[in-house]
Parts: structure tokens; sequence; C-alpha cells
């Protein structure tokens, strides 16, 4: 039965979905040698290929396909799509028991009330990613940095544990009280450049168009009406923040929708647009060009599964 990592000792790290998120996460945490590190993944891999800004890096790295191999974990990070979460209900329960700490590296709003339930009584950790990650091979990915901070997590005892588990990889981890604000704004950045670059299929530079822009204050309008009224501080001209943040990326950046449409699979559209679709027909609150944006995206998403 796992133990909570103390001091120096080693904790058993499990990643599941080696994808963008998850293939830099993994990498990440095996270049820092600090832990013992498993990747959760479809195919089998005995190494990983991480580009950073700091350089490129070769890892060896230990892989699982089936559950059935997985033993209980001190950590486990989900790092799938949100559409997936189900399809990662076996290793969870193979990988979590009470003791384990799940660290919860995806999209959207209710990490806790999607993960919790399949986690055997873990204790599950929302986080906020903030760097982009984009998967060249399935044993290649590279890191680029889009903010001050890497990772954000709430300012709480298992908040505090992942940014020591975190120590001496290279992630930037901010512990936030304020972490419900911070997650809005994230699914904000989400709601706007992931549609937009996805159905457009060009990267973050067609979000310089004026036209453009345009759209995405119509977004983030009713994005933000839905915000306050699930009880969320969010300032009074917080639109205006979240395009000029969305600016200092680069044009070059993709997104993970953008990916997928391109790869043709299927992209991850209930957690952003449709959460805000949902919570505003919680509110009664309108938002025709949010619920326009999930119409399209769901006619592909169909073509991609039919």
């Amino acid at each position: 039965m796992p133990a909570f990592a103390s001091g120096p000792r080693r904790s058993t790290i499990a990643v599941i979905g080696l994808g963008s998120i998850g293939g830099v996460a993994a990498g990440c945490l095996a270049a820092a040698g600090r832990h013992d590190v498993v990747a959760c993944a479809r195919r089998p891999l005995d190494h990983l290929t991480l580009d950073r800004p700091e350089g490129t890096t070769e890892i060896p790295l230990n892989s699982l396909t089936d559950p059935a191999q997985a033993a209980p974990a001190d950590w486990v990070l989900l790092c799938t799509k949100t559409h997936h979460t189900e399809t990662a209900a076996p290793w969870l329960a193979r990988l979590c028991t009470p003791q384990t700490r799940v660290a919860v590296l995806q999209n959207g709003i209710d990490h806790v009330a999607r993960v919790a339930p399949l986690a055997n009584g873990a204790t599950v950790l929302p986080v906020i990613v903030y760097y982009n990650g984009e998967r060249l091979a399935p044993d290649h990915v590279r890191m680029r940095r889009a903010s001050a901070n890497d990772i954000v997590v709430p300012d709480n005892e298992t908040g505090r544990a992942f940014v020591t588990l975190l120590d001496g990889t290279g992630l930037q981890v901010l512990l936030s009280d304020n972490f419900a604000t911070l997650l809005w704004r994230k699914l904000l950045i989400n709601a706007i450049a992931n549609p937009i670059t996805a159905l457009t299929q060009q990267r973050q530079a067609v979000l310089r168009r004026p036209d453009i822009q345009e759209l995405c204050h119509a977004v983030l309008g009713e994005a933000v009406a839905v915000a306050r009224a699930e009880g969320v501080e969010v300032a009074a001209d917080e639109p205006a923040l979240t395009m000029a943040a969305l600016m200092t990326f680069s044009g070059e950046l993709g997104t993970s929708m953008y990916f997928d449409r391109l790869a043709g699979r299927e992209m991850e559209i209930e957690a952003l647009t449709g959460a805000i679709v949902a919570a505003g027909e919680r509110h009664g609150i309108a938002t025709p060009v949010n619920r326009a944006l999930l119409t399209l995206l769901r006619a592909v998403n169909d073509a991609v599964k039919a």
C-alpha cells in the first residue's frame, strides 16, 4: 500500500495518458530522477524524447499498457482529455487507494466531481496547466512556456505536496488561494483559443485578426456573465484581460483542439464550450455565440466518430 512522500523518500508516480500534457509531465519527472515514474499508455515505450526551452533530452521511461499490470501508486497524474476520463477508470481502479493522491491535469472546471467517483477514495487535486505541449510522435513531445507559471494548484496540503513532488523538474508551479477564479480564467482562454483554432485549422496567429477578436469578445462576454452567476470573482474588464493575455502567446502555438482536428481525432468540446453553455442553461443566461460554436464543433466531432 502506498505511503505519502516524506523527505527524500522516492515516490511512485503513475502518469495516465502520454499525450501532449502527460508526455511533458512524465518526461520532466523522469528526467529529474527523484521518483519512480511509470507511464500508462496505449503502446509500450522504453524512452521519451522531450524538447524544452532548455534543450532536448532523451529519457528512459518505464511504461505499462495493461491496467492489470499496475500496482498502487503514491501519486497518479491523470492527463487524458476530459472525454477519455471514463476510459482511464480501469487504471485508476488499480493505481488508487485511499492513500493515493490524484493530480488531474485536465481542462474544464469540474476536476474533482469528474474523477473522484473513479478514484477508490484517493484524494483528488485539480491542476491548471499553462504550458503548451505538442506531441510530435508517440515517443516525442515538445514543451513551450506560455506564461510565468507552468502549473497552478490550490494552496492546500495536497497542493503543497504536489509542489514538493515537482521539485527539480523545471516546471514552475504556483500555489493559489484564488484557484476558482484562475480556473475560470483558464476556461475563458480555452473558450476562444481552442474552438477558433480548431474551426479555422490555424494556429493562434489567427486570433490577431480584428474580425476574430470581435468574435472573441462576444464569446467572452457571455462566458464572464456565466462565471459571475456561478459565484466566481472576475474582474470588470475580464474579457479585455483575457484577450491581452492571449496576445502575449506566440502565434506559432497550437491548441489541443487544433491538433486533434488536424489528426482527425475527437475534440474536447464538452468540458470547454459545452461547460459554458451548460452553466448558462442552469442560470437562465443566454449564450448564443457559444452555442453556435458548440453546434459547429459537435458537427465536426460527429463526422470524426461516424
